[in-house]
Protein backbone atom coordinates (compact mmCIF):
# COMPACT_ATOMS: atom_id res chain seq x y z
CA UNK A 1 0.00 0.00 0.00
CA UNK A 2 1.75 3.49 -0.90
CA UNK A 3 2.38 5.44 1.60
CA UNK A 4 -0.54 8.08 0.99
CA UNK A 5 -3.27 4.97 1.24
CA UNK A 6 -1.80 4.55 5.00
CA UNK A 7 -2.71 7.72 6.19
CA UNK A 8 -6.35 7.62 4.34
CA UNK A 9 -8.63 5.43 6.40
CA UNK A 10 -10.71 5.99 2.96
CA UNK A 11 -8.74 4.06 1.38
CA UNK A 12 -7.72 0.84 4.00
CA UNK A 13 -9.99 -1.66 2.01
CA UNK A 14 -8.07 -1.57 -1.13
CA UNK A 15 -5.28 -4.16 -2.47
CA UNK A 16 -1.78 -3.14 -3.69
CA UNK A 17 -2.64 -5.00 -7.15
CA UNK A 18 -5.90 -2.64 -6.86
CA UNK A 19 -4.39 0.47 -6.04
CA UNK A 20 -1.90 -0.04 -8.63
CA UNK A 21 -4.61 -0.27 -11.56
CA UNK A 22 -5.96 2.94 -10.01
CA UNK A 23 -2.87 4.58 -10.56
CA UNK A 24 -2.74 3.35 -13.95
CA UNK A 25 -6.21 4.22 -14.71
CA UNK A 26 -5.47 7.91 -13.92
CA UNK A 27 -4.16 7.93 -17.15
CA UNK A 28 -7.19 7.01 -18.91
CA UNK A 29 -10.90 8.52 -18.50
CA UNK A 30 -11.41 7.44 -15.26
CA UNK A 31 -8.48 10.14 -14.29
CA UNK A 32 -10.08 12.75 -16.58
CA UNK A 33 -13.54 12.24 -15.09
CA UNK A 34 -11.20 12.86 -11.68
CA UNK A 35 -12.59 9.61 -10.16
CA UNK A 36 -11.29 8.23 -6.68
CA UNK A 37 -11.05 4.41 -5.51
CA UNK A 38 -12.10 3.94 -1.76
CA UNK A 39 -13.13 0.40 -1.22
CA UNK A 40 -13.02 -2.55 -3.63
CA UNK A 41 -13.56 -6.54 -2.92
CA UNK A 42 -14.98 -9.20 -5.05
CA UNK A 43 -18.32 -8.49 -4.25
CA UNK A 44 -18.75 -4.43 -3.67
CA UNK A 45 -16.78 -1.20 -5.00
CA UNK A 46 -17.13 1.99 -3.48
CA UNK A 47 -15.66 4.92 -5.60
CA UNK A 48 -16.06 8.78 -5.42
CA UNK A 49 -15.36 12.20 -7.22
CA UNK A 50 -15.87 15.75 -6.68
CA UNK A 51 -17.87 17.23 -9.29
CA UNK A 52 -17.40 20.80 -10.56
CA UNK A 53 -18.17 22.59 -13.04
CA UNK A 54 -16.24 20.73 -15.96
CA UNK A 55 -19.01 17.99 -15.06
CA UNK A 56 -22.17 19.90 -15.21
CA UNK A 57 -24.29 20.45 -17.97
CA UNK A 58 -25.52 23.95 -19.64
CA UNK A 59 -28.65 23.77 -17.13
CA UNK A 60 -25.76 23.87 -14.06
CA UNK A 61 -26.12 20.20 -13.00
CA UNK A 62 -23.69 17.32 -12.80
CA UNK A 63 -24.02 15.73 -16.52
CA UNK A 64 -26.26 12.62 -15.90
CA UNK A 65 -23.14 10.91 -18.19
CA UNK A 66 -21.19 11.02 -14.53
CA UNK A 67 -23.76 9.45 -13.11
CA UNK A 68 -23.62 6.35 -15.41
CA UNK A 69 -19.54 6.89 -15.77
CA UNK A 70 -19.41 6.98 -12.03
CA UNK A 71 -21.83 3.42 -11.51
CA UNK A 72 -20.52 1.89 -14.68
CA UNK A 73 -16.86 2.31 -13.40
CA UNK A 74 -17.88 0.88 -9.77
CA UNK A 75 -19.66 -2.04 -11.34
CA UNK A 76 -16.57 -2.59 -13.56
CA UNK A 77 -14.25 -2.58 -10.51
CA UNK A 78 -16.79 -5.31 -8.52
CA UNK A 79 -16.72 -7.61 -11.79
CA UNK A 80 -12.40 -7.54 -12.15
CA UNK A 81 -11.77 -7.96 -8.52
CA UNK A 82 -14.36 -11.35 -9.03
CA UNK A 83 -13.23 -11.98 -12.36
CA UNK A 84 -9.75 -11.64 -12.17
CA UNK A 85 -8.87 -14.18 -15.04
CA UNK A 86 -11.69 -13.16 -17.18
CA UNK A 87 -12.50 -10.25 -19.59
CA UNK A 88 -15.58 -8.53 -19.80
CA UNK A 89 -17.10 -5.81 -21.02
CA UNK A 90 -20.48 -4.16 -20.08
CA UNK A 91 -23.23 -5.27 -22.07
CA UNK A 92 -26.10 -3.68 -21.13
CA UNK A 93 -26.97 -0.32 -18.90
CA UNK A 94 -30.35 0.36 -17.42
CA UNK A 95 -29.90 3.84 -15.51
CA UNK A 96 -32.70 5.93 -13.42
CA UNK A 97 -32.24 9.42 -12.75
CA UNK A 98 -33.58 10.15 -9.39
CA UNK A 99 -32.29 14.22 -7.50
CA UNK A 100 -29.89 16.27 -9.41
CA UNK A 101 -26.80 17.70 -8.38
CA UNK A 102 -25.12 20.52 -8.99
CA UNK A 103 -21.75 19.75 -7.85
CA UNK A 104 -19.58 18.46 -4.64
CA UNK A 105 -18.52 15.28 -3.43
CA UNK A 106 -20.51 12.35 -4.84
CA UNK A 107 -20.11 8.99 -4.42
CA UNK A 108 -20.84 5.52 -5.99
CA UNK A 109 -21.45 2.14 -4.41
CA UNK A 110 -21.85 -0.96 -6.43
CA UNK A 111 -22.55 -4.62 -5.61
CA UNK A 112 -22.77 -8.19 -7.38
CA UNK A 113 -26.41 -9.60 -7.61
CA UNK A 114 -26.03 -12.39 -9.61
CA UNK A 115 -23.53 -14.21 -11.94
CA UNK A 116 -23.49 -17.31 -14.22
CA UNK A 117 -20.46 -18.74 -16.52
CA UNK A 118 -21.29 -16.05 -18.78
CA UNK A 119 -22.35 -13.02 -17.19
CA UNK A 120 -22.09 -10.78 -14.55
CA UNK A 121 -25.34 -8.76 -13.35
CA UNK A 122 -24.89 -5.55 -10.72
CA UNK A 123 -26.77 -2.97 -9.38
CA UNK A 124 -25.04 0.87 -8.21
CA UNK A 125 -26.00 3.95 -6.86
CA UNK A 126 -24.93 7.43 -6.34
CA UNK A 127 -25.04 9.97 -3.50
CA UNK A 128 -24.18 13.32 -2.71
CA UNK A 129 -22.60 14.48 0.17
CA UNK A 130 -25.89 14.41 2.46
CA UNK A 131 -26.42 10.76 1.14
CA UNK A 132 -29.44 11.75 -1.24
CA UNK A 133 -29.98 9.42 -3.70
CA UNK A 134 -29.24 10.86 -7.36
CA UNK A 135 -29.14 8.14 -9.67
CA UNK A 136 -29.67 3.77 -9.47
CA UNK A 137 -28.53 1.66 -12.35
CA UNK A 138 -28.45 -2.02 -12.99
CA UNK A 139 -25.59 -3.15 -15.30
CA UNK A 140 -24.96 -6.79 -17.26
CA UNK A 141 -21.56 -7.82 -17.88
CA UNK A 142 -20.35 -10.26 -20.52
CA UNK A 143 -17.24 -12.31 -20.27
CA UNK A 144 -15.35 -12.31 -23.53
Amino acid sequence: MEPSQQNDPNKSNISAEMAALEDKAKQTFWGKLGCELLHTDEKTAIIALTAGKEHQNLLGIVHGGVYMSLMDNAMGLVVMSNQQNERTVTAAMNTHFLSSSSGGRLECSASMIHQTRRSVTLQAEVTDESGKLLAWASGLYRKI
